[in-house]
């Protein structure tokens, strides 16, 4: 088994060298190694304020968020408990009351 390390997009064990390139051939993504020497550190996501978030904290928005696809809106104040931290722009994947699972911005909540 090879050395190399797992698709940073898909998790695919099946990596391989092209030229200075690691490629995917499960989902076609091309990184580079260098990049993935310096993506190995752990990805800290913070709120608004600041504060450190992790895995099952409760967070409290902080502005009147639309739901992309409907005429409903995540108030202000509204309380998200248990929260899921992920990868990608939005880094918060949640289930917010009345509304159902949805995924967040840490930029518009703070800790609870």
């Amino acid at each position: 088994m090879s050395d190399l390390p797992p698709c940073p997009q898909c998790r695919s064990p099946y990596t391989y060298e092209d030229g200075n390139l690691l490629a995917c051939p499960e989902c076609g993504n091309e990184w580079s190694a260098q990049a993935t020497a310096a993506s190995d550190e752990p990805r800290t996501i913070r709120d608004a304020n600041g504060n450190m978030l992790i895995d099952g904290d409760s967070v409290t928005v902080i502005k009147d968020l639309k739901v992309k696809g409907s005429s409903l809106v995540v108030k202000v104040g509204t309380k998200v408990r248990n929260i899921r931290l992920v990868d990608g722009d939005h880094d918060i994947d949640c289930k917010i009351d009345g509304i159902g699972p949805m995924k967040l911005k840490s930029e518009f909540v703070r800790k609870a």
